[in-house]
């Protein structure tokens, strides 16, 4: 039991240094304990302030015994003020060690791969204030499945402005940033590399000059198999859900005679992925992606960054949609839904970490129902 006291202890100087936002006549409940019931309350599957308050009552004997809760379990009404006022980024900030902590016993990267991607949530507009719905911005750490950080935008087309907000919020140093065709921008590129990272960035027909270079390079040594640029390949193969698919990745030097070699001064590679997909009834499909990247990185890794991109899809934003249902959060205030959201984002490390061999859904039942279990999760306890 002293291990509940010190876990919960712990939890709440992470947040010794953010500023309450309540008015001191207003401060009925410490905000240590109403983030903590947050926390807590995400993790077991609630989605809002209503649920939070409902979830803790009943553990109310339980939480008595290691929170203060000096005027007992908070309100509905007391959880949605906080959440509401807490600045977003000073309450990220305050995840800072907790997410160090949370990469202690991880496997090393000298180059760990941070996907930055997207995610509107769908209800979240609100029509009679004349709002869409939110938009958020994600980090994501690729190899170890953790959230590092996001910036909220009104649209998605504002990704542009939120992507070098973001940037400035996470430590890139070392690593590979990889980020879809929205982000191939010139700002964005040399603010990864200013911040002493690299990036693999995908290029499309919003750049049409630096698409049709990279194609005309690849197009006029792909019949001699490159033979004459130097570059680095590697090849997949996948079968599975009736089909099979051929991956080839391509990186080669950027070429002397670059066409955009001054307007994209930190380009050192341009790369290439084809994918060849054969159904089960005989019939294929191929598709073909483009990419610069600021360092000649070797074909297997190259590999890893353009599929690890891809798949902040099932990590993180399936995983949001279905098992944690963000899409259907009715939540308006901009704030609150910007916090819950990182609440969610961050409780995905939490629960993937634990050594359960459950579905994500079936930990969050597990610590609703039981207190060990989600001490467990909240701690990271591999057993």
């Amino acid at each position: 039991m002293a291990d509940v006291a010190v876990s919960f202890e712990s939890i709440i100087k992470y947040f010794e240094s953010l500023p309450d936002p309540r008015h001191t006549r207003n401060r009925r409940h410490l905000l240590g304990d109403i983030i903590t019931l947050s926390v807590c309350g995400v993790i077991v599957g609630c989605d809002g302030p209503t649920s939070i308050a409902c979830w803790a009552k009943e553990k109310k004997d339980w939480l008595q015994e290691w929170l203060a809760l000096p005027k007992g379990i908070p309100s509905r009404d007391g959880i949605r003020r906080v959440l509401s006022a807490l600045q977003p980024d000073a309450f990220q900030t305050c995840f800072q060690d907790w997410i160090a902590a949370c990469l202690v016993g991880s496997e090393e990267d000298s180059q760990a791969t941070i996907a930055i991607d997207g995610k509107t949530l769908r209800r979240s507009h609100d029509r009679a204030a004349g709002l869409g719905p939110l938009h958020l911005v994600s980090a994501w750490a690729s190899e170890h499945g953790l959230a590092l950080g996001q910036v909220a935008t009104e649209e998605k087309s504002n990704e542009i402005t939120a992507i070098p907000e973001l940037i400035e919020k996470i430590d890139v140093k070392g690593a590979i940033v990889t980020i879809d065709a929205m982000g191939c921008q010139k700002g964005i590129a040399e603010k990864i590399v200013a911040g002493q990272g690299d990036y693999v960035l995908a290029v499309k027909e919003n750049q049409p000059k630096l698409y049709q270079a990279i194609q005309a390079v690849f197009n006029g040594h792909l019949e001699n198999d490159l033979q004459h640029v130097p570059h680095r390949r590697h090849e997949t193969r996948e079968t599975g859900h009736g089909r099979t698919d051929e991956r080839y990745y391509y990186l080669a030097k950027l070429p002397r005679d670059f066409p955009l070699r001054k307007e994209w001064p930190s380009i050192k590679a341009i790369g290439m992925a084809v994918r060849i997909t054969e159904k089960s009834d005989g019939t294929t499909s191929d598709d073909v992606r483009y990419f610069i990247v600021s360092c000649y990185l070797s074909g297997p890794r190259f590999a890893r960054a353009v599929r690890s991109h891809w798949g902040i899809e099932n990590s993180l934003h399936w995983v949001l949609d279905v098992p944690f249902d963000e899409d259907q959060s009715r939540t308006r205030n901009r704030h609150m839904a910007n916090n819950l959201s990182w609440l969610r984002r961050f409780a995905i490390r939490l629960l993937k970490r634990h050594p359960s061999t459950d579905s994500i859904k079936g930990k969050r039942e597990r610590a609703g129902w039981s207190n060990d279990f989600l001490m467990q999760v909240l701690v990271a306890q591999r057993t």
